[in-house]
Formats: structure tokens, sequence, C-alpha cells
């Protein structure tokens, strides 16, 4: 076989590790019957610590290289003058440009609202508020703090495209933008990227609402799929409320993604959108599904056909795996972690045990 893909796992801490294993395990050509190189980082705030965060800059270079990607959840330390967060450094150095975020209905799990379709959330991964400069003048109640953010036209134009294009695939309304009312020049920039993709798209249907009209009409919307453009802030706040909409934050994948030129991924990493839930270390436990999507959706980002047909059988597998009732605890089961990895290897195997039509 010509295409033999490397991925680039990224390790981390608590759960966030113990699950990342539990998708490796989905990995093995003994499961998915191909070859796959895999390279680890140890992203660990232990070694992120004593390496001074050069370790991360390696695995990001590591990416940029192969293309793909898998990171366990990490810790990120509160006090200033420490290490921070990975995933800032990740994100630059790989040029990320969008976050994506698929709430879709988990079988037997109920939703808010009776939402049966999915809500994808493309976030602008860089720049906003993330990138802010603050400062603050002045004391007492006279004291002013503040604050210059940026976005650019080139990561505008290629969230807008890219949710164009997700949602033809989806069969999706774009749905939703920035507050471009109220902010014309800032917003406004987003605003005028939709608006071209949708010239550039025009079979793809297109209904722009001021975010805040998009929160509160998301559930009477959500009757069809939605595929949501954000800026960075705003995707971090909806992307969590979309999520909480299908009964677990676990249920879907998140993806990092980098662009060439024509707007085609050159760089996927994925992860579960979770953090690393230290209360379920060493316990098996935790629900390892959202990191096993995450491996599935990787595989289909690759260029072969059978890496796509693998990535497909192992979300297909675990989502109907929590169709028959072998969940964890969070979703109302008794399965152990290791158990519910055990019965999706079971499925993949099958399905995979069948000739592609």
């Amino acid at each position: 076989m010509a295409f033999v893909p490397t991925i680039v796992v990224l390790e981390g801490d608590q759960t966030g590790q113990e699950l990342l294993e539990e998708a490796v395990r989905l990995l093995s050509p003994d499961v998915i019957g191909l070859p796959l190189h895999l390279v680890r980082y140890d992203l660990s705030l232990e070694n992120r610590r004593a390496t001074s965060n050069r370790v991360v800059y390696e695995a990001a270079a590591a990416m940029r290289e192969h293309g793909y990607g898998l990171k366990a959840a990490t810790i990120t330390p509160e006090g200033r003058g420490d290490v921070g967060s990975p995933n800032a450094i990740l994100r630059r150095e790989i040029d990320g440009t969008v976050i994506l975020r698929t709430g879709r209905p988990l079988p037997g799990v109920e939703t808010i609202g009776g939402i049966t379709a999915p809500i994808a959330v493309v976030r602008m991964a860089t720049e906003d508020a993330y990138e802010a400069k603050e400062w603050r003048e002045g004391e007492g109640d006279e004291e002013r703090a503040f604050r210059t953010t940026y976005i650019s036209a080139r990561n505008c134009r290629a969230t807008a495209e890219f949710a164009f294009r997700l949602a033809r695939q989806m069969g999706a309304l774009v749905f939703g933008g920035p507050k471009w009312t109220v902010s014309p020049t800032y917003e406004g920039l987003l605003k005028e990227a939709m608006d071209e993709a949708a010239r550039r798209n025009p079979d793809v249907p297109y209904d722009p609402q001021l975010i805040d009209a998009a929160y509160a009409l998301l559930i009477a919307r959500a009757t069809r799929p939605l595929v949501i453009p954000c800026l960075n802030r705003d995707g971090d706040i909806l992307s969590d409320l979309v999520l909480a909409l299908y009964g677990s934050i676990a249920g879907s994948e998140s993806l990092l993604i980098a662009f060439d030129e024509q707007f085609n991924p050159r760089v996927v990493m994925a992860e579960a959108p979770h953090g690393t839930a230290p209360s379920l270390q060493g316990k098996n436990l935790a629900n390892p599904l959202a990191m096993q999507l995450a491996a599935g959706a990787l595989l289909k980002q690759m260029p072969d056909p059978e890496y796509q047909r693998a990535g497909a059988a192992i979300q297909e597998a675990c989502l109907q795996a929590v169709a028959q009732g072998v969940r964890t605890a969070d979703l109302g089961g008794t399965a152990r972690t290791t158990e519910f990895t055990d019965e999706v290897i079971r499925r993949v195997k099958e399905k995979l045990a069948v000739p592609a039509r």
C-alpha cells in the first residue's frame, strides 16, 4: 500500500491520557486492517514544564510535516508565568484556522428541545478576544480596562468558505453570524466573508442571523442540520451550549483544521472537547466516546478511501454501541471505560470484515 499515514499522538494529563489510549486501541492494524505510523509526544503538564514548552513546538512541527494529530486533554495551569495552555501554541504553530465541533443526537439519550438534527459550529481558531492586548488605567471607580483585538480577512474568508463547503456535505443550512449591526467594521468583516461565500456557493441555503438571534432561534431552527460560522469568542461559548443540547459533551469530537491556499485541509488535529476529569482518573469509569469519535474523524480526513471507510466504521460502531445500551455511567449505563472500547472494537471488526461496495 503506497499511502501509510503518520499520526502525531499528543499525550496529555489524568483521564485525558487514559481516554487517548482507549482511542489508540481502535487504530491498531488488528482492528482497522490498515497500517499506521504513530509518533508520540508527551504534552503532560510535567513534561511541558520540564521542557519549557519545547515539546509542544516539536509536536506542532511534526503535525505540520505529517498532517494529522490526535491530542489528549491537557491541564492548563492557572498561575502567571507558568507554561500556560498548549492549545494556543499548537493553533498558532500549525496555522490552525477553524475549530469544528458537531453536536449530534446520541441514540437513546434525550436531547434538550427534542433536537433531532446535527449542529456544526465552525469557530475561528485564532485572533479575536483570545489574542487581545489588555491593560488598565486609572484607580478606584475611575479605573478602566482596555482591550485591543483584531480579526483578519484571510481567516474570515477561510471560516466562511469552510462553513459553506461543510453545509453542502451535510445537506445543512448556513445559519447565524456575528453581531454585524453593532460592529459593522470589526464583526462586519466576517459577515462580509459569509455573504461572499454565499455568492460563491449559491446551492447552499443561507440564513444569516445576529449572534444573539442565533441563540434565541437555535432550537427552533434545528429541525434541519445547521452549520454556524463564528468568531473565536462566540464560537467558544456557542459550541459548549450546542454540545450540551445533545445530552453529553462527550458525544462529539473537536477538529482543529489548517488550510492550504484553496481552503482544503492541510493539517487536522482531532481531540475530545472535554477536559481531564481528575475525579475519574484511574477508576475506569470515564466515557471514551468523544476521543474515539475523534480518532474516527481523523481517519475520515485522509485521502485514501480505505482509511475513510475505517474512520466511518469507528464512528458508526461507537454510536451503535450506545444505541444498544452499552454506555458509561454519564450516559445512564453501567459499562466501564475498557468495556465500552471492547464493544466498539468488536463492532468495527465486524463492519470492516464485510467487503466495501
